[in-house]
């Protein structure tokens, strides 16, 4: 494997979610280059500042699409039907993910759409079932950077797979624009000059195609311009490439004219490059995404500039269908996909990775990676500020470094990871991206730290946890340190009495005398929580937002909470889903309650809309079936149900062991080991309406 692969594909992650928000506030096609120029000028910076970033299409895309390599079986090769599956998996329908424009207006509706009535990949996104405008907008290539990361300098097999995964949507141009950035990408882990990364990038897409014909034009002119304007380019490419010429919503050929001009008149500086993409319009984050990832690759985590960094703080939000992973730190992020990059090219998983990826229901940050924060906050700037430092950690690693900055006796501040996030949080519903906890009641934080104190006295650290409906906030045990000492501190996260957590960390306090400000640093060696937790759900505080019941995703049907519960209708197969996706033993109980229809569900280790158990009645039987795109019985018993009734289900999986109580009476009792691990929820097959209340579940 290539020098600095979890590190490289680190930066490129980063730098993708730094174009995105750098251009979003201009993606709406109102914002004309002109408009762009009249409007802010030179682009230098962020134009807008969000408090926290809601999921985008271009995030959303390239993270649950690459997750079609866990539904590969043994016996299988990956194909484009597996990232059809996922596709389905990962998504709500009509909610968040991609733009759900419509059935022939937005491909990756339309795309949708097909799959789920079974049209297959690659003929999902075939110009023989949608045409050519559908087929060659711009998603063929916004959603793939997840590819180039996880083929380093293997650019044939990382188009390859991008090709694979666009069919699914696109095809022809669609597809060639797939398969060049997807290279691209591939090839800046060992070439640091753009100019020869796009040369090389051009061997994996026809000579002839159009989008190889815009690519030479832009190129030609920057070659013959001698005041290397780009926006003289910019009016040659309107001119004759516009989105007058190209049929559809946001097609490729323009917007792919406009990265190669950003790379070519960048060269190779990372925030002029995204800066110029933005400033020429049409589908801005998605071009200064993908140049992003490009170039971010390039220049590494400590290329990427300061100034871009900061409202990004390794904090990712994301819409996918579980609620537990749309809450993503980047450097985790990173070690999963090159996880993923190390079994593609088969070499040995480092330790560092693997200890990570092999636990993933834990929080587990050691700021390894140059320039991570792991999306850690600090409630004072001025006086707690934060940064990552390089050596700094117990083995001389990297740390996560708050400086202490003239801190008064009785200056207070917090330091604090978000593990669940509401709808205050964010200034806008971009793709409504929806959540629930990362952590519960019963789990362990551990936090290893050590103080260097330059002046002052006494200094403590204080462990806690805030709740999210309450804003209360309960405090551990405060503890006074040394200077120069390491030291680990433990904290038991007690009962939230049914709240989710949306913060965690320390408290710090300064107890120096007056007038000795205390100044130093305290570094961050590693930061975990672990171990067992549990978690129960009252209605009766929870409320809607991003359109679906706060710790929930749901899928499809209509959710309406009514005091203690929340009643559940849908004409169709419906889903609702909470918990840790990694979670695996596990004991849930919640009461159902039928009140039309024959089929009502409580699920469990559910990993997405497609994936999970079901034990519930259906047609005067109690059944336990397996969902795996498509749903078996495992399990089934005669049972005579009352609309109106209350029926208490309890079940118990441990390994391959599942047994499930109604009202106290054992049911059920089977053995199936093909899920280990999931969500909770409940949901309702077909027609059907049915009332849900007292949810809880504890890991086992």
């Amino acid at each position: 494997m290539i020098n600095n692969y979890l590190e490289k594909v680190y930066s490129g992650l980063v730098g993708k979610t730094m174009g995105v928000i750098l251009g979003a506030p201009v993606e709406p096609t109102l914002w004309t280059y002109d408009k762009i120029y009249n409007t802010y000028g030179d682009i230098t910076n962020y134009i807008k500042t969000f408090k926290n970033f809601a999921a985008d299409d271009d995030l959303n895309g390239p993270i649950f699409f690459l997750k079609a390599l866990d539904l590969v079986k043994k016996d299988e090769s990956f194909a484009a039907s597996h990232v059809g599956k996922a596709w389905l998996n990962y998504s709500r329908e009509g909610q968040g993910m991609f733009w759900w424009g419509g059935y022939g207006i937005s491909t990756e509706h339309t795309a949708f759409l097909n799959v789920k009535h079974g049209i297959m990949p690659p003929l999902s996104g075939s110009t023989k079932v949608n045409g050519l405008s559908i087929a060659e907008q711009i998603g063929g290539q916004i959603f793939i950077d997840t590819w180039g990361l996880v083929f380093p300098d293997n650019v044939e097999k990382a188009a390859d797979y991008a090709q694979k995964a666009a069919s699914v949507s696109h095809d022809k141009n669609g597809i060639f624009g797939a398969r060049f950035v997807a290279a691209c990408i591939s090839k800046a882990f060992v070439e640091s000059d753009i100019k020869k990364i796009i040369i090389e990038a051009f061997d994996v897409i026809p000579k002839d195609c159009e989008y190889r014909r815009v690519c030479d034009a832009v190129i030609d002119f920057y070659n013959n311009d001698a005041d290397k304007d780009f926006r003289k380019c910019m009016d040659f490419l309107i001119s004759d490439f516009g989105y007058d010429k190209y049929p559809g919503v946001c097609h490729i050929i323009p917007n792919s004219g406009v990265m190669i001009l950003a790379m070519m008149y960048g060269e190779g500086d990372f925030a002029r490059t995204i800066e110029i993409a933005t400033m020429c319009g049409w589908d801005t984050d998605c071009n200064a995404g993908n140049i992003g990832t490009i170039l971010g690759v390039l220049v590494g985590a400590k290329g990427l500039p300061t100034k871009y960094r900061g409202q990004i703080n390794d904090v990712l939000v994301t819409s996918s269908s579980i609620g537990s992973l749309n809450t993503i730190d980047l450097p985790t992020l990173a070690k999963e996909v090159a996880n993923y990059g190390y079994q593609l090219m088969d070499e040995k998983v480092p330790e560092n990775i693997s200890n990570t990826v092999n636990n993933l229901k834990d929080l587990n940050f050691d700021f390894n990676i140059p320039e991570s924060t792991h999306g850690f906050r600090t409630s004072d700037l001025i006086r707690y500020n934060l940064r990552h430092t390089d050596g700094n950690g117990s083995n001389n690693s990297g740390a996560l470094s708050v400086l202490l900055d003239r801190v008064y006796r009785g200056d207070a501040a917090k330091v604090y990871y978000k593990p669940y996030y509401r709808r205050e949080d964010f200034d806008d519903e971009r793709y409504s991206p929806a959540f629930s906890p990362q952590i519960y009641s019963g789990q362990i934080m551990k936090i290893k730290f050590k103080l260097d104190k330059w002046n002052g006295d006494d200094f403590g650290v204080m462990p806690y946890i805030r709740l999210s409906h309450s804003k209360r906030e309960l405090d551990g045990q405060i503890i006074m340190i040394e200077h120069g000492k390491w030291i680990e501190i433990e904290y038991t996260l007690p009962d939230t009495k049914a709240e989710p957590i949306d913060e965690i960390g320390i408290k710090l306090e300064s107890f120096s005398r007056e007038r000795n400000k205390v100044l130093g640093d305290l570094h961050i060696d590693s930061f975990m929580v672990t171990g067992k937790g549990y978690h129960s759900i009252e209605f009766s505080k929870e409320t809607v937002e991003f359109s679906t019941t706060t710790q929930f995703t749901e899928n499809l049907g209509a959710f309406a909470i009514e005091d203690d519960q929340i009643n559940v209708i849908s004409n169709e197969d419906c889903l609702a889903l909470t918990g840790n996706f990694h979670n695996k033993d596990v004991e849930y109980n919640l009461t159902i309650i039928p009140r039309y229809g024959e089929k009502h569900f409580a699920t469990f280790r559910c990993q997405g809309v497609k994936i999970g158990y079901l034990a519930g009645f259906d047609n005067g039987k109690f059944k336990l079936l397996k969902n795996d795109f498509g749903y078996t019985t495992l399990a089934e018993v005669d049972y005579n149900v009352s609309t109106d009734v209350e029926y208490n289900i309890k079940i118990t999986a441990v390994g391959a062991n599942i047994k499930v109580e109604v009202n106290s009476e054992l049911i059920i009792e089977c053995r199936d080991d093909s899920l280990t691990h999931g969500c909770v929820g409940y949901s309702i097959l077909d027609n059907g309406r049915m009332s849900v209340k007292n949810i809880s579940f504890k890991e086992l």
